[in-house]
């Protein structure tokens, strides 16, 4: 029996392009990036560099520079996912690095593969955008995750400070140093540029709408409305604490209960493809009496398009919102 290893070495230079991405971001900017450092990114810059002011608009820059270049063309459709995951590399740096990974794929595809010259160059283009989405993806989900996570936390640490006498202020201060990233550096952010003269409920406001989160939302909408109207905020904030850590109890309960449907609807949309996959590994000619006929380009064309449809239908399904 024939076997072709093609669909192999496709997959595994995929993975590969995700890995170096992953290898270049720490490279360049060290394991303080990492969501999993235990000190905040601000705090190890402020380590290395005492220059507060520096410091700050170095990471104010990090924090709005793609949002800022979506006008460059087919980078919109990345420019949310990088701002929500703050990617410390520039947007010309991402297309960059796009342009390598291409290069790097074409070169292990020309080594690896038979493949004609024109589909070598199609996928080299597709792996190396494909890779950079998706390395922008799971760094933008991990950090809105772990940002959920800490916020009740954060606020209550939050509560406690305002309870004891401190400013509101020097309580978001306080978050900033004992919370690890993301949150540290977000309200290490926002607890400096009220050091130099920003209105906070108006960096809240900022911080909300560039990561478009509900919760952040509340939050600063509560500070807005006591600075305005006064009010006990150590009791408005503890209120808002609970609110936040019963929706986040809620989303668990409900992605628990919806687990075995998300895995059905991810086993019956990537189960074709397998297939599909496993035939051209384990007999390439399968489709060579066909290949020839009229129909085979129409059909293929029709079976992609339900695929693609059969995704979307199984994504609806499975995304229950709250």
């Amino acid at each position: 029996m024939e076997f072709s290893a093609a669909p192999v070495i496709y997959i595994l230079i995929f993975v590969a392009v995700v890995v170096l991405v992953e290898g270049l971001y720490l490279t360049v900017f060290g394991k303080s990036i990492s969501l999993n450092s235990r000190v905040s990114r601000r705090l190890a810059l402020l380590e290395k560099n005492q220059n507060r002011e520096q410091v700050l608009e170095q990471l104010r820059k990090e924090m709005s520079q793609h949002m800022n270049a979506k006008g460059i063309p087919l980078y919109k459709i990345l420019a949310s996912k990088a701002q929500k995951a703050n990617i410390a590399f520039s947007p010309q740096q991402l297309i960059g690095i796009m342009g390598l990974l291409a290069a790097f794929a074409y070169v292990g595809l020309t080594l690896g593969t038979a493949a004609e010259t024109t589909v070598r160059i199609g996928l080299s283009v597709v792996m190396g955008v494909g890779g950079v989405y998706v390395w922008v993806s799971r760094k933008a989900k991990k950090r809105m995750s772990l940002l959920e996570e800490q916020l009740p936390d954060a606020v209550e640490l939050m509560v406690r400070s305002l309870r004891v006498g401190h400013p509101f202020s020097a309580a978001v201060a306080i978050v900033s140093k004992e919370v690890a990233d993301p949150l540290g550096t977000e309200f290490g952010l926002i607890a400096d540029e009220a050091t130099y003269g920003r209105d906070i409920s108006e960096s809240l406001r900022a911080f909300a709408n560039r990561m478009d989160n509900q919760d952040l939302h509340f939050l600063a909408v509560a500070v807005s409305i006591q600075q305005q109207s006064g009010g006990n905020l150590a009791e408005i904030l503890d209120g808002l604490a609970k609110v936040i850590r019963a929706r986040f109890k809620l989303f668990r309960r409900v992605r628990a209960i919806t687990a075995e449907a998300k895995w059905s609807g991810m086993f019956l949309s990537g189960f074709p493809i397998a297939a599909l996959l496993m035939i051209q590994m384990l007999k390439p000619d399968y489709y060579d009496g066909v290949k020839e006929t009229d129909m085979f380009v129409p059909a293929a064309l029709g079976v992609a398009a339900f695929l693609v449809v059969n995704v979307i239908f199984m994504k609806i399904m499975v995304n229950i919102k709250v």
